[in-house]
């Protein structure tokens, strides 16, 4: 096996694990005002705290849903980028990025990523519906991840 890192239920770890995880996700929310007074709260040692800190990382849920990325060509048009996030709105998808680069002859690239979730089989619908507005061209999805 050449990979570093292994995904396990936090049952098989020992406690401190996922004191640590809590005891940052508490500084980073601003419950706790600093390392000390996170590891308090939660019941572990300053030298736990750093000897783990690097290493334990919470998986969010966000991490584990797919994202699709879609390029665009769009015509140099007022309201026609707000036009594609509403059709796109309708999907239910959210949208993690929008780059758009300046108009060059009156068209700019556009590339969106979608948090699209389990919901593999409608982006064809999507990017269907995204061929279909007026002055956009060269609609094609990019990658799933």
């Amino acid at each position: 096996m050449s990979s570093k890192y292994f995904v396990v239920e936090k049952s098989l770890l020992p406690p401190h694990c996922e004191k640590v995880a809590l005891a940052k996700h508490m500084i980073a929310d601003g419950e706790a005002k600093d390392v000390s007074d996170a590891v308090r709260k939660v019941g572990i040692s300053r030298s736990t705290y750093y000897k783990y800190r690097d290493y334990v990382k919470e998986m969010s849920s966000v991490s584990m849903r797919k994202h699709a990325i879609i390029s665009m060509m769009m015509v140099h048009e007022v309201g026609l980028l707000s036009t594609m996030l509403r059709v796109v709105s309708e999907y239910d998808f959210s949208i993690w990025t929008i780059n758009q680069n300046p108009p060059v002859d009156g068209k700019a690239n556009v590339v969106i990523t979608l948090d699209i979730g389990d919901s593999v089989d409608s982006i064809d619908d999507l990017i269907s519906d995204i061929k279909c507005l007026k002055g956009l061209s060269k609609v094609q999805l990019l990658g799933i991840d």
